[in-house]
């Protein structure tokens, strides 16, 4: 899909959805010798997460792994829909569109796997990773140039601030 259509389908986002494993982190779980999880955060993707609510546009969280760890970040970003452990990620979904009075051309949905792909079909803009599962992107609208982990949400956050003309650069976000 060419930039200019990803631009377009860029400015009508009002909500950006996210999958978490793979997508916020590399995919690697680490678990302590209390079988408690931890994973690893981008700081990039975490400081995008700032500028797009500082932009009014809404962000959740939606992953298919209940996580203490994903819990306390989306915590500690103010994320107020996290939903873990959920495998039926069309259903939550569909009730944010409600809640927020949404249209599907107005999410974004970044996802790497199976799970992902019933909403990645419905959104306004999907979007995966490079490091997704091929069946994945071969479906979506975009595959950013980052690594799930390593900056891949920030690098859409930015197309999508672009998209809106709102940088943080001028003062509008800061």
């Amino acid at each position: 899909m060419g930039l200019n259509l990803i631009a377009e389908k860029a400015s009508r986002i009002r909500y950006l959805l996210l999958d978490v494993d793979g997508v916020l982190t590399d995919g690697t779980v680490y678990l302590n010798k209390d079988g408690e999880d931890g994973v690893g955060f981008s700081i990039y993707d975490g400081m995008g997460i700032v500028l797009c609510r500082k932009a009014n546009l809404q962000v959740g969280f939606l992953s298919g792994r209940d996580s203490l760890a994903v819990a306390r970040r989306a915590a500690d970003l103010g994320i107020e829909d996290c939903y873990l452990g959920i495998l039926d990620k069309i259903k939550v979904y569909s009730e944010l569109l409600i809640k927020y009075g949404l249209k599907d051309d107005e999410v974004a949905y970044v996802g790497d796997d199976i799970i992902d792909l019933p909403v990645l079909r419905r959104v306004g803009l999907s979007v995966s990773v490079p490091n997704a599962m091929e069946i994945v992107k071969k479906e979506v609208d975009y595959i950013t140039q980052k690594k799930g982990g390593e900056g891949a949400v920030r690098e859409l956050i930015d197309i999508l601030l672009m998209a809106k003309e709102i940088t943080p650069m001028n003062n509008e976000l800061t």
